[in-house]
């Protein structure tokens, strides 16, 4: 009996064992400490408190005159303490830039006018845009009007490097201005030359002139450029601006002669000498003060420079002196209406 009992406890014990190795493991779950995760907070990006100023200029534009309009302005932005921006086109949301205080535009016209308007704490300078009146925050570059000056240097520069002086000019009849003009032209030269006597017997005393008729198809304007170059050997031609034609330049280009103009045309004529025309870049950096200073209205007369110069016939030397007269001629040193 007491064999049984124990022989029933064993196997009891054994069981139990059993039934305890059976049993999956107990896991310790981790406590797990809530932490507070910090929310971004929004950073505020204050409005740009230095001044701006946008350069308007084409796309289509001559790449090396763009980057010239865009280095003056990027330059005299820095030296102001400004920001710089270049746009092609000139739209009323540009002008919401509470910084916004200088804009400067080329042709076309983005409609300055109605632009400045809206826009009064804004000064516009408006670069050869036309028909476009100086007033109020829009500041204007003149048309050039200086006839006298370009003509007074052509006849100067024509007499330094003509053989015997043998110079001439071509300009429209009944044109008070351009009659003004051939005289500072002939002024120019004596200026150069004094008498400028010749050494040799000629038929013509120079410098010559021919007018062209106000009616007359600008076709035929080279028949008259003949008369001079061939029939009064004129070697040196200096034409009036309002005579400029670019069919008409290359066609005089053609024939053996240096030329002398306001503008030059493309593709550059034979012996062209140089071009005397208003200087925008000069211009603009004398406008910037006064728009910086946000005085507007006013109107801007370019200075003059020479430009396109060919070294072959204006060599380094005598272009020093054609810029040295210049200079005297603006600056009123030297008369053009008494050499």
């Amino acid at each position: 009996m007491l064999v049984r009992l124990k022989f029933a406890l064993f196997i009891t014990l054994v069981l139990a064992i059993l039934s305890a190795c059976g049993q999956p493991a107990a896991t310790e779950i981790p406590t797990v400490i809530p932490t507070d995760t910090p929310i971004p907070t929004p950073t505020f990006t204050p409005a740009p408190t230095t001044p701006l100023a946008i350069l308007v200029i084409p796309a289509d534009m001559d790449q090396a005159a763009s980057g010239l309009y865009q280095k003056t302005v990027y330059d005299l932005a820095q030296q102001s303490g400004f920001r710089f921006q270049v746009r092609n086109v000139l739209m009323s949301e540009d002008l919401t830039d509470p910084m916004l205080k200088i804009v400067i535009a080329l042709p076309p016209d983005p409609g300055i006018a109605a632009l400045a308007s809206n826009a009064p704490q804004v000064q516009f300078l408006a670069v050869n845009v036309p028909d476009l009146t100086a007033g109020g925050n829009v500041s204007v570059l003149a048309p050039d009007g200086q006839a006298d000056i370009p003509a007074f240097l052509a006849g100067y520069v024509a007499a330094m490097i003509t053989d015997e002086y043998h110079i001439g000019m071509m300009i429209p009849q009944g044109n008070a201005d351009a009659q003004r003009a051939y005289n500072a032209f002939v002024n120019g030269m004596t200026f150069y030359c004094g008498l400028c006597r010749t050494f040799y017997f000629t038929t013509y005393t120079y410098p010559q002139y021919i007018e062209i008729p106000a009616d007359e198809d600008p076709s035929r304007y080279g028949g008259y450029a003949n008369v001079l170059i061939n029939d009064r050997d004129v070697y040196t031609l200096y034409i009036y601006p309002d005579l400029y034609n670019e069919e008409f330049l290359s066609y005089v280009g053609t024939q053996g002669v240096m030329l002398i103009g306001t503008q030059m045309p493309e593709p550059r004529p034979g012996g062209w000498v140089m071009t005397i025309q208003p200087d925008i870049i000069e211009a603009i950096k004398l406008a910037w003060p006064n728009l910086v200073a946000g005085q507007g209205g006013a109107s801007i007369q370019s200075p003059l420079g020479i430009a396109d110069v060919d070294p072959a016939l204006l060599t380094p030397g005598r272009e020093r002196l054609a810029q040295e007269t210049l200079e005297a001629l603006l600056t009123g040193q030297i008369l053009t209406s008494n050499p």
